[in-house]
């Protein structure tokens, strides 16, 4: 969808926020792109052009304002929607892993065969759709995560070169300097470097965002000894590639989150903050859903109440996946005592001891050991489909990855005996971040719409919600009462 330059200069011109991250200006007498709430002087119009991405800009040689930071704009999902085809399902796939960092060890034929098209065809798919090539959105990635650490964090700046995707500290301060025409040190304000053992980042989204609606919901299904909701702050173990560590979450100011991450490995920031924006749904943008469902009139109500409401993410697909199975048909509390019991029994213990969390002592399971597991307290053929699920994530771990297809991944799902409809629609919702996902024989949605609507077919319904049905699946939840305990699954 091409911009309209008159409409975008408008929103320049008036500071107008509801489009930061929506777009980017570029200004053609300095070469320097920014957000549309840049303090600086307005450019004339005929000097400036406008991209949904910063990738974009950056990739024609545009560079990153110092003053209004585009690296601190809410994430833009503006390249999503461009066309309802299977081509831009394809870029909607291949941007989610090269956030997740699929670009910075490995190659463009590697991305392009985990998609299941050719190099070229990638490539013309994202000038397409994107504007740059995924070479140049993986290089915008790292520089603008790079420029966040720095102004972020007391990291120190070689520390930073990893953590951002850079393979080496020369190719971080080239490209810098080329950027910037200074090396990265001269851009940090507090030129004290500290300790990398634990940082704190602020994730951005477009407002507004109902945050105590997300915590109720982690509350209710916070598993003992994984994790814990307190005075605001959401915590929990995590495990990558064997590595342990933990994350905390809270609210902060200016339409942010702010995340600390204490993990060893910093190559893996990239990944543990993806991870953090799909699991709390950053990427959505509240005005555009809300004013699609609103011509609904029931979804226009539902909306008005919560304006902020997001679909809650997971932190794990196989942990997520293994949550939905223990949940088949039982209420959400009795679902996370079982779950208690299996990461106490089969979860690796922490093995750093967090002081302020004392609570907080083992890593989810994993599929090698849960596949061997002997399941007590639940039906044999509950315990045989975990265990099936199990073997499955064994012999494929990107199963539910960042970046699956959703028609391949629910097959695969669907041909494990016990797993049925709305297991496949409840993962789509929140491990691969469908926004059209809907579980209709969710019971708890079928006793919503009833109550407020009257009996009637629900998957019919909710064709009037396409293309989010998701959303419109977590509004109906959240009528029920606060949303915490709605769910009630049913195969």
């Amino acid at each position: 969808m091409k911009l309209d330059h008159d409409i975008c200069y408008r929103a320049l011109a008036s500071r107008d926020a509801r489009f930061d991250g929506r777009f980017f200006i570029a200004v053609k007498t300095t070469r320097i792109y920014c957000r549309p709430i840049c303090p600086a002087r307005t450019a004339r119009q005929e000097n400036v052009l406008f991209f949904h991405t910063a990738a974009e800009a950056q990739e024609l040689g545009f560079r990153p304002c110092l003053r209004c930071r585009p690296e601190a704009a809410p994430h833009s999902g503006a390249w999503r929607g461009v066309s309802n085809s299977g081509f831009s399902n394809t870029v909607s796939r291949a941007l989610r892993l090269i956030e997740m960092g699929a670009l910075d060890e490995g190659s463009l034929a590697s991305l392009a065969d985990k998609l299941g098209v050719g190099e070229r065809q990638l490539r013309r798919l994202f000038e397409q759709f994107v504007g740059a090539s995924p070479q140049g959105v993986a290089q915008t990635r790292r520089v603008l995560l790079a420029k966040q650490l720095i102004h972020e964090t007391a990291m120190p700046i070689t520390d930073i070169a990893f953590a951002a995707g850079f393979g080496s500290v020369r190719r971080f301060n080239e490209v810098f300097q080329q950027l910037y025409q200074r090396p990265p040190s001269d851009l940090r304000r507090d030129k004290q470097a500290g300790s990398s053992a634990g940082v704190t980042l602020l994730l951005r989204y477009h407002p507004p965002y109902d945050w105590q609606a997300m915590l109720a919901y982690l509350s209710a299904r916070a598993i003992t000894g994984l994790e814990i909701v307190e005075s605001g702050i959401y915590t929990r173990t995590i495990c990558i590639n064997g590595v342990q560590g933990t994350v905390s979450v809270q609210q902060s100011q200016h339409h942010a989150l702010a995340a600390t991450i204490c993990f060893p490995n910093l190559a893996a920031l990239p990944q543990i903050i993806a991870r953090l924006r799909a699991m709390f749904d950053l990427a959505a943008d509240p005005d555009i859903i809300n004013q699609q469902l609103a011509s609904d009139p029931l979804m226009a109500k539902l909306t008005t109440r919560h304006p902020g409401l997001r679909v809650p993410g997971a932190w794990d697909g196989f942990e997520l996946a293994i949550r939905a199975i223990l949940g088949q048909q039982i209420t959400v509390a009795a679902a996370i005592k079982l779950a208690g019991k299996m990461v106490a029994q089969y979860g690796e213990p922490l093995l750093t001891t967090d002081t302020q969390h004392p609570s907080l002592s083992h890593v989810f399971p994993t599929p090698a050991v849960l596949s061997k597991a002997n399941f007590t307290g639940m039906p044999q053929s509950r315990a045989k489909t975990l265990s099936a699920l199990s073997a499955v994530f064994g012999a494929d771990p990107d199963l539910l990855a960042s970046g699956s297809d959703f028609a391949e991944t629910s097959a695969k799902l669907l041909a494990i005996s016990g797993i049925g409809d709305w297991t496949t629609q409840y993962i789509a919702m929140r491990q691969l971040r469908e926004p059209d996902a809907f579980p209709a024989s969710d019971v708890a949605l079928i006793k919503a719409i009833t109550q407020l609507e009257g009996p009637c077919k629900l998957s019919a319904r909710a064709e009037a919600w396409q293309p989010w049905r998701a959303y419109a699946a977590q509004h109906l939840w959240t009528s029920l009462g606060d949303g915490v305990n709605a769910e009630d699954k049913k195969e």
